[in-house]
């Protein structure tokens, strides 16, 4: 009998792992404590925090904490403090995302931190690639959780309970925004049918403190409209945005605004008409500021024309108008100057449009880092992103503090990460790619949070077989301890098997999966070939972005422009960025420039043979340990 019930249990610790769906995502459900939840107000916010606190309770039973609304000038926009006995906010949503943060502690350490948590940033936004005909862009997990092709197909119990999912776990991270079509947007998502279904899922979205937003085609008025031009200085053009405002504000009352993608990658825009994005962006921003709506306007432009080194493209489009863009418009800009490389210095943008808010776009789904296919656990990629200094405002400028307002006075702050969100009944194509999902929401709402503290909690509110075995102690060793270092070594494991030492956009054509740097057909833009990127030739190999070539080095400011543009202090990680170098150039560690690429990749493949090891290894570990103690009792 003992031995069948040893094997029972070793059974289900293999489930656990293996076999689970994965559709609670971090939010796994588990036995509750009892707790006495007191509210002097009720609204379906509070109820919501209510519930979740009575479901998911984890601290000592008959336990009662308060829930209170009430100024407190330590609290910001819509944050919380929790104490032994209650939660704080200024506003109910407050008190949600407090309700979710004490219930995460709970759930994956000791004690609770009691204090106040204010966000970094005010709006923390996903952005989702979905098309109106139900596919996704650079979606790696099924088709859109939203569109399905027809606005007038039936909204089943399914979508709705989707769609409250999807909430629930964006508000358990504290997020609170979510745009959700493509940017390279159809005109047709302004039609009233698809208006219609917006409002839908507006409507449910809602319950979780969830404000919609949506991509918008800037040729809308001519194609969807009828009017002869989109010039954003006509006043027809001007009165047709006024009108679609007032219509969408109509259905959708707290609609955040727009995110437009113009004049880039043959998107329409304001320079199609002799017009400036700022004319473009100010008409949008005109139209909906009586309701309180934002513009995020995306800097990621570069023109098929323009023989400039398409890393400096942005800054040159952008810098000029700083300052003339309105208080409600926020310039959009991607963490690196390029396109989600798997690892790029910081946009120059960053810190020197000092009149003007810009926010942080980085890329949750993998486009570049092995779609749902390869491990890439990216908050540590962020973390040195954020934690990167642009010196704008003397030393500690970092990209973090140039955005969330604590440098420059701005209206706004906010960020956006391009979602990895499909109708997989796992979310994400597959389990580990729920991390970036919630790292992103994590570091939006704290960009000081390590990538060690993030991937643990993950880790801990994901996989929780502890149950099943003798103490933490040994959960921490055999599991924890390896899973959580293979995921924080994967980003930098990808980099040093596709692209190191600063290599970039060196992938097979069109899916952005796979080597292919001899990609180059004569009738493809040259900026969407590898060869613009790596350069490579009998001396060497690298973009040189020194004075000595494209210059894209003086975009930063001193003392990081000097320190790059020197061969001898520019960070190896960014060396074929900023350097065309010899195949004998002696590297840090003594090899040469060859020898050392052939060692990054060689050691990239292996790290990954070592993590398919400790992974199983760690699985099975536990198991064995289920059955060592078995023979005991």
């Amino acid at each position: 009998m003992k031995k069948i019930i040893c094997l029972f249990l070793s059974i289900l610790l293999n489930h656990h792992l293996m076999a689970d769906d994965a559709h609670q995502l971090w939010l796994k459900s588990k036995p509750a404590k009892s707790v006495t939840v007191i509210s002097s107000k009720r609204s379906e916010l509070i109820n919501k925090a209510i519930e979740e606190l009575k479901n998911g309770w984890q601290s000592e039973s008959n336990s009662k904490i308060e829930l209170i609304i009430k100024k407190n000038s330590e609290i910001k926009k819509d944050g919380f403090k929790l104490t032994e006995s209650s939660i704080e906010a200024n506003s109910e949503i407050g008190l949600l995302y407090g309700t979710f943060e004490l219930l995460r502690q709970q759930n994956s350490q000791k004690n609770v931190n009691y204090k106040v948590y204010n966000p970094s940033y005010q709006n923390r936004i996903l952005n989702h690639w979905d098309n109106l005909d139900g596919s996704v862009e650079r979606g790696y997990a099924g088709n859109s959780i939203f569109w399905k092709g027809d606005a007038n197909v039936t909204i089943t119990q399914n979508d709705l309970k989707r769609w409250q999912e999807y909430a629930r776990a964006n508000a358990s991270v504290g997020i609170n925004g979510a745009v959700l079509n493509n940017v390279n947007a159809s005109p047709k998502i302004l039609s009233k049918q698809n208006l219609l279904r917006f409002k839908a899922i507006a409507d449910e979205l809602r319950a979780y403190g969830i404000t919609t937003y949506l991509s918008v085609n800037f040729s809308s008025p001519a194609s969807l409209g009828g009017l002869e031009t989109s010039d954003p200085l006509n006043p027809k053009v001007k009165a047709w945005w006024v009108a679609k405002a007032k219509e969408i504000y109509g259905l959708v009352p707290d609609f955040g605004g727009f995110l437009v993608k113009a004049n880039s990658e043959g998107q329409p825009g304001p320079q199609d008409f002799g017009r400036t994005h700022a004319d473009g962006a100010n008409m949008m921003a005109d139209a909906l500021k009586p309701y309180g709506g934002i513009v995020m306007w995306r800097a990621f432009v570069y023109s098929p024309s323009d023989k400039e080194d398409r890393a400096k493209q942005a800054y040159n489009e952008f810098m000029p108008f700083d300052g003339k863009f309105n208080d409600n418009v926020i310039v959009q800009v991607k963490n690196g100057p390029i396109d989600f490389q798997p690892r790029e210095p910081f946009s120059p943008l960053f810190g020197a449009m000092k009149k003007t808010t810009t926010m942080v776009e980085v890329q949750i789904t993998q486009e570049y880092l092995g779609h749902a296919n390869q491990l890439a656990f990216l908050a540590p990629m962020w973390e040195e992103f954020l934690k990167s200094d642009t010196y704008q405002a003397g030393k500690n400028s970092t990209v973090a503090k140039t955005t969330d307002g604590s440098i420059f006075n701005q209206k706004y702050s906010a960020i956006a990460g391009v979602a990895n969100i499909g109708l997989a009944n796992n979310w994400c194509g597959y389990n580990f790619g729920q991390a970036n999902w919630f790292a992103f929401g994590r570091l939006a709402w704290d960009n000081t949070l390590s990538s060690e503290k993030i991937a643990e909690e993950w880790i801990k509110l994901t996989f929780e077989p502890q149950n099943l075995i003798k103490s933490n102690a040994e959960w921490d060793s055999q599991f924890l301890n390896p899973v959580k270092q293979m995921m924080l070594d994967s980003w930098e494991t990808v980099i040093n098997y596709s692209m190191p030492l600063g290599l970039h956009h060196i992938f097979s054509a069109h899916h952005h999966f796979g080597p292919g740097p001899w990609w180059a057909p004569k009738d493809a833009r040259p900026d969407w070939t590898p060869p613009y990127y790596h350069q490579a030739d009998n001396f060497g190999i690298g973009f040189n972005r020194t004075i000595s070539g494209s210059d894209a080095v003086n975009q930063y400011h001193e003392p990081l422009a000097s320190t790059l543009s020197n061969l001898s202090t520019c960070p190896e990680k960014y060396l074929l960025w900023f350097h065309h170098v010899s195949w004998k150039h002696q590297m840090n560690s003594g090899r040469t420039l060859w020898d050392e690429l052939c060692y990054r990749y060689d050691s990239g493949v292996n790290e990954v043979r070592n993590f398919q090891k400790n992974g199983i290894k760690s699985i099975s570990m536990l198991i064995n340990s289920v059955l060592q103690r078995c023979k005991i009792y």
